[in-house]
């Protein structure tokens, strides 16, 4: 349940930032770098709802739904504190960590 919960939060929080990220100022600079910040961003998001179907089909109901509400609750937070120059970096990096724990739960 912990890698559960925590690769969904941190799915999340990757693939909000992608998505507020939207001004070009706030994007990488570099053709490449800015289309494998929006290919993780929604590889992110598209993960974390494979955990959610993953988690209601294997995990009791309560599990999914509290990974829900944590996500929502972290997307909150991230969004309230505004746009920063260093979210795309973040971004990605939360993604890298997101998608390897995704795997880490998905082979167990």
């Amino acid at each position: 349940m912990q890698i559960y919960f925590v690769a969904l939060l941190i799915l999340s929080a990757a693939a909000v930032i992608e998505v507020r990220c939207s001004t070009p100022g706030l994007r990488p600079e570099a053709e490449a770098a800015d289309r494998a910040f929006r290919i993780m961003g929604r590889s992110a998001f598209a993960f974390w709802l494979v955990l959610l179907g993953w988690g209601f089909l294997n995990l009791a109901w309560w599990q999914p739904v509290g990974g829900i509400i944590g996500s929502l609750a972290l997307n909150a937070l991230v969004v309230q504190n505004g746009a920063r120059p260093s979210w795309p970096g973040i971004s990605m990096g939360l993604a890298l960590v997101g998608l390897f724990l995704t795997a880490v739960v998905l082979t167990r």
